[in-house]
């Protein structure tokens, strides 16, 4: 089982959409037995909530219901128990590596470096913007979702 993370600041809204459409995209391929996906934030602003309702209304706009997430933070142990962890932006990549055992350093990236053709290394936070910075960030994370599936599948053999 491959087991992969994605992370933001709060867990409402980049994070569980990146968890909803990965996860969306592993159901269409039938790898549901073969890889995990997840979410979580680098603070516990949202601890326990759902979704943010304009991340929920964009995703399943396009077919993907992140409705059945609660957001939570990340914990060291997610460095263990997870083969990607992958950070939305530089500032969680850098909160995330702050926390990161040193022997599980490899296992964190940012999640735009599988979308190198976007020449984008963040996937910005739609929070304090409009409906359409949840569809640019929806965009962003469904092309790079892409590009992690065939990593996975070259380095695992999925």
């Amino acid at each position: 089982m491959v087991k992969v993370l994605f992370v933001c600041m709060g867990n409402i809204c980049r994070s569980p959409t990146a968890q909803g459409v990965f996860a969306h995209l592993v159901n269409s391929e039938e790898l549901s037995d073969a890889i995990e996906v997840d979410s979580a934030g680098t603070y516990a602003y949202h601890v326990g909530e759902p979704p943010d309702e304009r991340a929920r209304a964009t995703a399943m706009k396009r077919g993907v219901d992140l409705g059945g997430q609660r957001a939570r933070r990340v914990a060291e142990s997610d460095f263990q128990e997870f083969d990607y962890v992958l950070a939305m932006d530089r500032d969680n990549y850098d909160k995330l590596l702050s926390i990161c055992p040193p022997d599980h350093a490899d296992k964190l990236r940012l999640f735009l470096e599988y979308a190198p053709e976007l020449g984008m290394q963040e996937v910005p936070d739609p929070y304090y913007g409009g409906v359409t910075g949840f569809e640019r960030v929806l965009d962003l994370i469904e092309q790079a979702s892409r590009g992690l599936l065939v990593d996975i599948r070259e380095q695992h053999g999925v």
